[in-house]
């Protein structure tokens, strides 16, 4: 056992080692080499989803065989913590005494769902770089009116496709991985390995870190500033797989991101360069545990954001259906 954990981290030294280096040269380049502006014409705005086709759908349907759903999302959060500086507000304007027309209970919800803690979607009016968005669409088509392109209505008819499940802590033999843990491109090839399974064009693809098993064991703390999640690097694979949808239970960066002058390169070069909205803040405990328990790491998700016009996206619970 001593040797292959002494084996192991040789092996990773000498990956570590012969990794190229990224920084912001490099992403810069990157968001003209990975680049989806133009592939579906000059005026879309749907991005890499336009790889979800019918057929695809119907793809992801066929995954469907025991009938089991589970919810990617976590439960909202109230409370003020470190993750969570702006809580989800609930306030209730009709209770049991004073229903409306005497019969009725309202409330009301409020949340800036952008950020760390709540469940949502990124729409691709999100992230701008060099003031443009994604096909080249200017930064001032956002104003106080709202997002006049590249907003989240453009996904109101739903996301109906393959999910691939990628457990990196389950991959490395741990309940979760340590704030700022980066994960390469050869833990993806490896969990493919693992998992019996290769992304294919038009799948989400679904990175748990374990952050909210750690969160549960140990206590909220500033995810912003050290989080698990994806190095740059893990841009160029992406874009090889021809991904529509990159989720995780973070933001899918690591953080911090180990590229000076880039807070976030795989938000920048998803959102802006590929097109790909991103699901943030979703709980894959309980997706991690099903799939487990089936040893089948592809299913069906379907989400729908709220059909906010202008909207930069919107809370979300994706459902995996298995």
């Amino acid at each position: 056992m001593k040797t292959a954990i002494l084996a192991l981290l040789a092996a990773s030294l000498i990956l570590a080692q012969n990794r190229p280096k990224v920084d912001k040269a490099t992403v810069d380049k990157w968001m003209k080499e990975l680049s989806n502006w133009g592939r579906w014409g000059k005026a879309d705005q749907l991005g890499a989803p336009n790889l979800i086709t019918p057929e695809k759908r119907k793809q992801a349907a066929a995954l469907v065989r025991a009938g089991v759903t589970v919810s990617l999302a976590h439960d909202t959060e109230k409370a003020t913590a470190a993750d969570n500086p702006d809580p989800f507000s609930h306030e209730f304007t009709a209770t049991a005494a004073n229903p409306v027309a005497g019969q009725y209970s309202v409330d009301r919800y409020g949340v800036l769902y952008h950020g760390w803690a709540h469940s949502h979607m990124d729409a691709l009016c999100h992230m701008f770089y060099e003031g443009k968005m994604y096909n080249g669409f200017s930064m001032n088509e956002i104003t106080k009116a709202g997002a006049a392109k590249l907003a989240v209505t453009n996904l109101k008819n739903g996301i109906f496709t393959r999910a691939i499940l990628m457990d990196i802590p389950r991959l490395k033999g741990v309940e979760w991985l340590e704030p700022s843990t980066a994960i390469y491109p050869e833990d993806l090839d490896a969990w493919e390995k693992k998992a019996g399974v290769r992304v294919q064009p038009g799948d989400i693809v679904l990175i748990r870190t374990g952050r909210w098993a750690r969160r549960a064991a140990k206590g909220p703390w500033p995810i912003m500033n050290a989080a698990a999640g994806l190095h740059a690097s893990c841009a160029r694979w992406l874009r090889q797989r021809d991904i529509a949808i990159l989720g995780s239970d973070g933001a899918s960066d690591v953080m911090p991101s180990g590229v000076p002058g880039v807070a976030q390169p795989i938000h920048q070069l998803t959102l802006i360069a590929m097109g790909v909205p991103i699901f943030d803040n979703m709980d894959l405990e309980a997706a991690g545990k099903e799939a487990a328990k089936q040893s089948r790491w592809e299913f069906l998700v379907s989400a729908g954001p709220l059909p906010v016009p202008g909207g930069t996206g919107s809370p979300l619970n994706p459902i995996a259906v298995f």
